[in-house]
């Protein structure tokens, strides 16, 4: 991508502040949100990660998504860096940190910020921080102009580019609907290994502290995720440092808010003129297809018509050729006919002046007798 998310967030922080020139922003639109304090988070410990990708086959199972190329308990994948996508909501991807002995693993999926990044781009509020931490996506109202996807620090939003009337755009919800349910999100739950832990944010810094006072051999003395882009809902533990777990370290730590604030301030701007936009669009492509209609059908009424001009001038010659054969067998059926009535009225002729001799000789017959 040619510029960076944080400079895309500043731009619409920019555009947002030049649309509002001589007008007054909305208050709310610059308040900043820390998030909910009572919030849930995941804790993922990549130290106690084994790389089994239990995780993402609860994860494909809870979200009903198509079975993957290669089956889950085939680990080969594990050798390419993968992302999610529309039909992948989590993976698990395995680094060689320089002079490590072992590899070591990290999921990836939605961290579902405290003030998330796709939630400030959107300005039809698409995206929705909710009391229970998740990040949640109303498909009824999204446009699909995927700036979401282009704010995401993490590269995670997806699109459903295989479906042409109703793309959505996709990521992990954190197993919101199993939470209502009083049930822990698929991975949580099928983690062999405890490398996953869901609970209330700031219980889960308690628990990392703890281990990183008990372990601090194991563990390096930072918790990703406390502090990153204003915070986000998963939080994360290493035995490395977080770049040898291909994880941003250049993000800071002010939220994406903060740099869409003037962007937020437009919404209602942007949102009363957003029809208007479409409404043009939909104007010139609805002309253009017009247009087009128009000329497809000029373009079949004029082949149309060329093949029935070749049509009829076939016929015209075939009825010609079938007037001349007709004439012609006239000509010579009464030709024949002449002929035939000549040559009866000939032979009719010949037995008449026979006739008269017969009756002679027949008389003269008589009389000698």
């Amino acid at each position: 991508m040619s510029i960076s998310r944080r400079k895309f967030l500043g731009w619409m922080g920019a555009a947002g502040a030049s649309t509002l020139v001589g007008k007054t922003a909305r208050a709310a639109a610059n308040k900043q949100f820390s998030g909910y304090p009572d919030s849930n988070g995941v804790l993922f410990d990549s130290v106690r990660c084994i790389g089994c990708r239990k995780c993402e086959d609860a994860c494909n199972k809870v979200n009903e998504l198509p079975a993957p190329e290669k089956p889950f308990n085939d680990l080969t994948v594990l050798d390419v860096q993968r992302r999610t996508h529309a039909n992948t909501f989590t993976v698990v991807n395995q680094y060689t940190p320089p002079g490590a002995k072992a590899p070591v693993f990290r999921k990836i999926q939605c961290n579902h910020c405290l003030e998330p990044a796709c939630a400030s781009a959107c300005f039809v509020q698409a995206f929705k921080k909710t009391e229970s931490g998740a990040v949640a996506y109303d498909a009824s109202v999204c446009v699909g102009c995927r700036y979401c996807m282009i704010a995401c620090p993490f590269e995670i939003p997806a699109y459903e580019y295989d479906k042409a009337f109703t793309p959505r755009v996709v990521k992990c919800t954190m197993c919101q609907p199993r939470i209502e349910k009083g049930l822990l999100p698929g991975c949580v739950e099928s983690c062999p290994t405890e490398a996953l832990t869901y609970g209330k944010r700031k219980d889960l810094l308690k628990i990392a502290r703890e281990r990183i006072h008990n372990f601090p051999d194991k563990y390096v003395d930072y918790i990703y995720g406390e502090k990153e882009m204003g915070g986000t809902s998963w939080l994360y533990l290493s035995g490395v440092p977080f770049k040898d777990l291909g994880m941003r370290e250049d993000l800071g730590t002010k939220a994406a808010g903060e740099l869409t604030a003037g962007a937020l301030g437009a919404v209602p701007i942007v949102v009363g003129l957003w029809p208007v936009l479409l409404t043009g669009i939909y104007a010139v492509t609805k002309r253009k297809e017009k247009i087009a209609q128009e000329e497809r059908e000029a373009a079949v009424a004029n082949a149309v018509n060329e093949t029935q001009a070749a049509a009829d001038k076939q016929m015209m010659t075939a009825q010609e050729k079938a007037e001349k054969e007709k004439a012609a067998a006239i000509e010579k059926a009464v030709k024949q006919a002449l002929a035939e009535a000549a040559k009866a009225q000939e032979e009719a002729a010949r037995a008449a002046e026979k006739e008269p001799e017969a009756k002679d000789t027949q008389d003269k017959t008589e009389e000698d007798a």
